[in-house]
């Protein structure tokens, strides 16, 4: 997400699992910077939402990217992935 000079990821979830689950949300700009938050979500079935901090954006409009991957319980080595998801940069204006 943008606003002016400002960018930062955020995450919309549900947890209807009942069970433990974490995650990790990055936020990824231009030259390798990158913001990573890692949430654990209730387990209940109301949706909620999670975001990094707002940081000043480094690179042009659409430079930024998001990915935010949902693991299981247990050790975080041994955790099995569940879902990825990440965001798309924004079309070139060049054409």
């Amino acid at each position: 997400m943008t606003r002016g000079d400002t960018v930062w990821a955020r995450l919309y979830y549900r947890n209807a699992t009942g069970e433990e689950l974490r995650f990790v949300l990055t936020l990824m700009g231009p030259g390798g910077r990158t913001v990573e938050l890692h949430c654990a979500p209730a387990a209940h079935d109301e949706p909620d939402t999670c975001e990094t901090p707002r940081v000043p954006s480094s690179g042009p409009p659409g430079s930024a990217a998001a990915i935010a991957e949902f693991v299981g319980a247990g050790p975080v080595e041994e955790a099995p992935l569940l879902l990825r998801a990440g965001s798309e940069r924004a079309p070139d204006s060049r054409g």
